[in-house]
């Protein structure tokens, strides 16, 4: 569910930004909106794109944390998960939306080959540290894997993907 609330926050800001999408492509890992125009877009209107679904999921969380200490504990799984998944797009990798938002930024004042180099740079620097984390909770909890996947799999799209801006 939070992964649709971040998704409809940036199709809300492409549509409130004239800039409605092509292709909305849904895979196994990942939900890919495609927009052919967003070159067209101001720097602004493309900060606000790539920022509005996090945003949008911390706003959730505020409002679903909110409604848990009002004595409703089931809300309490839903506000995490709004949490996790906007603080997880934020992470600084192209293919989520803090690596967008990083490209974009750094676009104004660097080459895009050096914005690419910067962005996997700051990528590795911090999924090293997540990764060790990932190992430490798999050996504590001896089952739990989700932040070791989640790790390889954003290390796999460093390694293997086109890593450009969308």
């Amino acid at each position: 569910m939070a992964v649709i609330i971040h998704e409809c926050g940036h199709l809300f800001a492409m549509l409130i930004c004239k800039s409605p999408p092509d292709k909305i492509k849904i895979s196994l890992f990942e939900i890919k909106i495609t927009n052919s125009s967003r070159q067209l877009n101001t720097t602004r209107q493309n900060i606000f794109i790539i920022f509005f679904g996090p945003l949008v999921n911390f706003i959730c969380f505020i409002l679903f944390y909110l409604l848990y200490l009002c004595n409703s504990e089931f809300l309490l799984p839903i506000a995490m998960a709004n949490f996790c998944t906007g603080l997880f797009n934020m992470l600084p990798v192209m293919s989520l939306d803090g690596g967008q938002l990083m490209y974009v930024i750094l676009c104004r004042k660097f080459s895009e080959k050096s914005v690419e180099k910067i962005i996997n740079i700051t990528a590795v620097i911090i999924l090293f540290p997540l990764t060790v984390l990932g190992f430490m909770v798999l050996l504590n909890s001896k089952y739990n894997f989700s932040l070791l996947f989640v790790c390889a799999y954003l290390i796999a799209s460093l390694l293997c993907k086109n890593n450009r801006y969308y």
